[in-house]
């Protein structure tokens, strides 16, 4: 057992017996555990099959390659429609919707799909880099910041880009900004922490 899966679970206080429960029932399958993007993983031949995680209002888990599955149950979701293509969620409220049999035979077809090579890449997105007004704007003032934005990957500068964008409100996007202008100095991506 991953002591750094043992130590996700016991920190994640409202949700650590479920997440321990649901644990055991994915050790007894031929799955190897990591922390990869700071959650436990779970590895089949080298592939990512699934991931587990706790969240505020429930937890559960996600199948990198769900979309393959038949999912006969009707109990997978794409949590983020219109970004995520091949990944399914499997959300959890209670400890007493966990299904041994069931649970497992998902990630059992998970696994055999994988050695059948069903998988589906993601798709690089190959539109332009389109830089918000306020970035823009930031840039205009502070040359040396506009620099080290340019210094960077592009899949960095669509992270920052992105992130503000996302904003709904003024201030939250003001207040994104002021979070990156010191890791675009720093060179560091938004994302940089949980790559590997």
């Amino acid at each position: 057992m991953n002591e750094k899966i043992t130590d996700y679970i016991v920190k994640q206080v409202k949700w650590t017996q479920e997440l321990n429960l649901l644990r055991s029932f994915l050790l007894e399958l031929d799955l190897k555990e990591e922390i990869k993007w700071g959650v436990p993983a779970y590895i089949y031949k080298k592939k990512n099959i699934i991931g587990m995680s706790a969240f505020k209002n429930y937890f559960g888990i996600w199948f990198h390659q769900g979309v393959f599955l038949k999912d006969d149950a009707g109990v997978l979701m794409n949590a983020q429609e219109g970004k995520t293509i091949a990944m399914r969620q499997w959300r959890f409220n209670s400890i007493n919707e966990l299904d041994k049999k069931l649970i497992q035979s998902y990630v059992l077809e998970a696994m055999k799909n994988s050695d059948d090579g069903k998988e589906m890449k993601p798709q690089r997105n190959k539109k332009p880099l389109e830089i918000p007004s306020l970035l823009l704007y930031t840039f205009n003032n502070n040359q040396e910041l506009k620099e080290k934005f340019n210094a960077l990957s592009l899949t960095k500068k669509r992270e920052f880009t992105e992130y503000i964008v996302e904003a709904k409100r003024e201030v939250t996007k003001q207040n994104r900004l002021q979070k990156i202008i010191p890791m675009i100095e720093a060179g560091i991506g938004l994302n940089d922490k949980y790559r590997k």
